[in-house]
């Protein structure tokens, strides 16, 4: 981590500081929210992005795997914003969620992953109907599949790393587009910014068909590597 906040440093000419940090532990959310004021003195911005996946039959997978994920995805942003957002409210900054189209549209196998985004969005759309007067600013973000090592990383059904991507990462988003579109999105405080046309199209198709949306996702899901449907 120390590795990574000096090359931000040099790259960008920024100052940039380093907390080991367990989203999933209440007391190690409020811990980085007091570092980050204790090097900084305020709180513009906090982007909720810590996630991990899993990949299971919800037949098959073991609760504890499930559990983690929510945890890690939803407990983690619910956390951190709580310890953020009296200080945010000082600047009317900004607070974003990194969400996936998976918390529009369930998808098969990643049971435990789609709740945890499904309790994201509703958690953020709250929090920004709570805040409409106050200055605070609250962006949703779903990206589309992105190259990342989150599928090498997603849980089996016994909660043991997969190893492996199931998809072709090379046809995905990269990281480095995200993060520019999640920035300008901050700049402009957008509501909402869902990032691929395969991901809006699904959305809007999602509210008017949704049976013929459960079988295309099924069906492309079905395609992956060693794919968990029959």
């Amino acid at each position: 981590m120390c590795e990574i906040a000096q090359s931000l440093e040099q790259q960008y000419q920024i100052k940039a500081v380093a907390v080991q940090c367990d989203v999933s532990i209440e007391e190690d959310c409020e811990q980085l929210v007091k570092q980050a004021l204790a090097t900084f003195g305020k709180i513009d911005v906090l982007v909720n992005n810590a996630g991990i996946s899993m990949r299971a039959l919800f037949n098959d997978v073991d609760l504890d795997v499930v559990k983690k994920v929510m945890d890690i995805n939803f407990w983690g942003t619910v956390y951190c914003t709580k310890y953020a957002l009296p200080e945010i409210f000082k600047t009317k900054g900004s607070i974003v969620g990194v969400s996936s189209i998976a918390g529009y549209k369930g998808l098969p196998g990643r049971t435990g992953y789609s709740a945890s985004k499904f309790a994201m969005n509703g958690f953020l759309d709250v929090l920004r109907m709570e805040n409409l007067k106050t200055g605070v600013h609250v962006l949703t973000a779903c990206p589309g599949f992105t190259t990342s090592n989150i599928r090498n990383v997603a849980l089996d059904k016994a909660g043991v790393p997969q190893g492996e991507s199931t998809m072709a990462e090379d046809k995905m988003m990269s990281s480095d587009e995200v993060a520019r579109i999640i920035a300008d999105g901050i700049e402009n405080r957008a509501r909402t910014l869902i990032m691929t046309g395969q991901g809006k199209f699904l959305v809007f198709l999602n509210k008017f068909l949704p049976a013929l949306v459960d079988k295309m996702v099924y069906n492309t899901i079905a395609k992956e590597k060693n794919s968990l449907l029959k």
